[in-house]
């Protein structure tokens, strides 16, 4: 199972630039849980908690397409070094500010200028695979390996921010992901060999946007639904938890919602599908819908966990097949654009997750939280089924319109 693995990540650069990624990548499992718990325990309020958390993500949300589009035309170091440093700025003032415990308007700001500037590493990452690959069958390989080192980073992140934020001070689950967004971050913009080019700009060419296109949409409004279920997964699972008695384990529990994550990735990357990109995209979503409605049978910590090994079984497989779709759906000259928007639409979810379960959670408790996830999975259910003959209509043809015919030269080249 492990050979297709083996093959990709032979390629010159390709385990340094994979490596880094995961380092890199690792702010993503931890701030928003590290968040929840900081500002709930200090502020005392998972509304708050849930509301600076998405404001965080709105903010990343809102500023990646645009990050995106700066590194499609100038390169990933040139743009993402110096938003580097000002992410860096960001999370150390959100940890100084709750220290202090000053006015949740500041926490807001710090939220606000981390996420719109941290970017999406993943879509960087894959966006470099896509440079190095040919092989659709190796594309799929490594965007699998990919998304199976996401969800490595959320089994280790939420549980190492959690220990810190229960163990060590509310602020600490911060603290880790802070150094490593500097540390991964400076290993990966510094390799320049397997940095995209940066793609220069015909004026004889007009440019579409990535989403002009119907299948995009459609993606857009999915993840947008599925990152719902995750934001208000990690919110009403805190909860849960400390209802229970043991707040601490929360981070244990979604990582075990990580690790059958990552399993099913793992095995569903080592294999090249016949079937079309749609046809297991729909299918995927319906089995997380069907995965996460087992959380209105839950009774107690080691029942949540159970459901959670087994929802998060489909939730990779999704993932994948979605960035598939979208590297079929918009022209390789706007790749991170396009993969970009597909995490900004997981990002706005979890933001409108995380913020309702934690206002619901206020008032009703923690299984009000799991209502949303529910909710939201029935939602991404409908939409992609509404939408199957979007996805099947196929890739568009073409992502530029040339305003005039090209000349050619004496000896036939385009000129």
């Amino acid at each position: 199972m492990l050979q297709p693995y083996r093959e990709v990540l032979s390629r010159p650069g390709a385990l340094a630039f994979s490596s880094a990624g995961v380092l890199a990548r690792l702010p993503m499992s931890m701030v928003g849980i590290g968040i929840v718990l900081m500002v709930s325990e200090i502020y005392g309020s998972y509304g708050l908690a849930g509301r600076v958390a998405a404001v965080e993500v709105v903010a990343h949300a809102i500023c990646s397409p645009l990050l995106a589009r700066l590194v499609d035309r100038y390169g990933q170091a040139r743009i993402m070094r110096p938003a580097l440093a000002v992410t860096v700025l960001g999370l150390a003032a959100l940890v100084a500010i709750a220290l202090l415990r000053a006015s949740p308007w500041f926490l807001y700001a710090a939220a606000a200028v981390s996420g719109a500037s941290i970017g999406s590493v993943g879509a960087l990452i894959r966006a470099r695979w896509s440079h190095l690959l040919r092989d659709p069958r190796d594309v799929h390989t490594a965007y699998s390996l990919e998304s199976a080192l996401d969800e490595l980073v959320f089994i280790i992140g939420p549980v190492l921010a959690t220990l810190l934020a229960t163990g060590v001070q509310p602020v600490a689950g911060l603290v880790v992901p802070l150094v490593a967004v500097v540390v991964g971050g400076l290993l990966l913009y510094g390799q320049r060999a397997t940095e995209p080019p940066p793609v220069q700009r015909n004026p004889d060419v007009r440019h579409t946007h990535v989403m002009r296109s119907g299948g995009m949409i459609v993606l857009a409004v999915v993840f947008i639904a599925m990152g719902s279920i995750f934001g208000a997964t990690d919110v009403a699972t805190v909860a849960f938890a400390e209802e229970e008695g043991s707040k601490g384990s929360a981070g244990v529990i979604l990582a075990v919602f990580a690790a059958g994550s990552m399993i099913s990735g793992l095995i569903y990357g080592a294999h090249h599908w016949a079937s079309p990109l749609w046809r297991r995209f729909a299918i995927g979503m319906v089995a997380l819908a069907l995965g996460v409605s087992l959380f209105f049978f839950v009774t107690s910590l080691p029942v949540l966990a159970a459901v959670m090994f087994v929802a998060g079984f489909a939730i990779a497989p999704t993932l994948v097949n979605g960035n598939g779709l979208v590297q079929e759906l918009v022209p390789r000259a706007q790749l991170t654009e396009g993969l970009t928007w597909v995490g900004t639409s997981l990002g706005i979810g979890v933001s409108v997750g995380s913020s309702v379960a934690g206002a619901l959670i206020d008032r009703s408790g923690s299984h009000s939280g799991f209502v949303v996830v529910v909710v939201s999975a029935g939602f991404a259910v409908l939409a992609v089924l509404a939408s199957l003959r979007t996805l099947r209509a196929g890739p568009r043809e073409s992502g530029t319109v040339l305003l005039r015919e090209p000349t050619t030269d004496p000896m036939g080249d385009p000129a």
